[in-house]
């Protein structure tokens, strides 16, 4: 996606590094461009909103050299959270800033505030979820959260939502000719969401974690999962112990499918319904995408290299798809 523009969001990344920009400052310019797009609703204007239909963000980063982060969650009315993250980290002694805080801090540094980020296709999605679970009843906790849940997978089998949408990420990561590793995670969240729900985008160690001398991981899917065993680190950790982008994100996998023993969380085979995927790069350059399930050649991530954007396919864990 490049939001009417000539890149896209891994070429202006790449572009900005080779210029000799610093990385984070690329990666956020990447980002920013999805972020601004009205047309995706993943992130940022014109994100899939909350169950009150109130778009919030979430967004951290993490500069390597620099040993520094910064990240907002529960943010309204500012179409780039990524670039507030980047504020707290620049501005604050501070890692995280959540809800109208967050917003005030925002106003502070001079961001501008609007009253509503949905976009017309935003809202009118938010819409049809509503009417699908039906608002004028008041069901118990537990019937109300599997209506939502079911309305929303329904919504993403009928074509109306992608599955990336739904859960809604991107995460970018980069590394220089130097060996500077940076990372930057940003989200709208999980569409539909309990107001005030924050998932593992902004939480360092989970959404994203960077060590400047080993490398970065970040995290797209189902972030309560992701949150539980603080995947990024994990990630990061095992890169420092010897493994290979690709092997340091399997056994986060791994963990992922050990720690899911709910039965509402499993499906007709025992295995997670949920999709979990982690992007990991060293501070050689080693990449690697890694994904609980990658049944076709959908399942992609993008990199950027002095040879141009590609798509490469995600490596599965599990065969099949997360439905059964």
């Amino acid at each position: 996606m490049k939001n009417g523009g000539d890149l896209s969001c891994v070429e202006t990344a790449f572009e900005g590094i080779m210029r000799g920009d610093d990385v984070l400052e690329s990666l956020i310019a990447g980002v920013n461009i999805v972020e601004l797009d009205p047309e995706d609703t993943s992130v940022g204007y014109g994100g899939l909103p909350n169950a009150d239909g109130v778009v919030q963000l979430d967004s951290c980063c993490m500069h390597g050299p620099k040993k520094q982060a910064g990240g907002v969650a529960s943010l309204e009315g500012v179409r780039t959270p990524s670039l507030v993250a980047k504020a707290v980290m620049d501005y604050t002694d501070h890692h995280l800033l959540v809800g109208p805080g967050a917003q005030r801090f925002a106003r502070n540094m001079g961001f501008d505030i609007e009253d509503d980020l949905n976009t017309e296709r935003s809202r009118q999605q938010w819409l049809d979820w509503k009417r699908r679970i039906d608002p004028e009843h008041y069901l118990d906790p537990h019937k109300r959260t599997d209506a939502g849940h079911q309305a929303g997978m329904d919504m993403v089998r009928e074509g109306l939502i992608r599955e990336e949408d739904y859960y809604g990420t991107i995460n970018c990561n980069g590394v220089n000719a130097n060996g500077d590793v940076c990372g930057v995670t940003t989200t709208s969240g999980l569409a539909w969401k309990i107001p005030g729900r924050v998932g593992d985008s902004p939480i360092l160690g989970a959404g994203l974690y960077v060590d400047g001398e080993i490398g970065a991981a970040g995290s797209t899917g189902r972030g309560e999962a992701n949150l539980f065993g603080l995947c990024s680190y994990l990630i990061v950790e095992e890169m420092r112990r010897g493994q290979h982008p690709k092997d340091a994100g399997m056994e986060a996998l791994r963990r992922i499918r050990k720690a899911t023993i709910e039965t509402r969380l499993l499906n007709d085979r025992g295995l997670p319904n949920f999709n979990v995927k982690f992007y990991v790069i060293n501070r050689r350059g080693e990449h690697a995408g890694v994904s609980l399930y990658s049944p076709d050649d959908s399942y992609v991530y993008s990199v950027c290299t002095e040879h141009g954007a590609r798509h490469e396919r995600l490596d599965g864990l599990l065969e099949g798809s997360a439905s059964g």
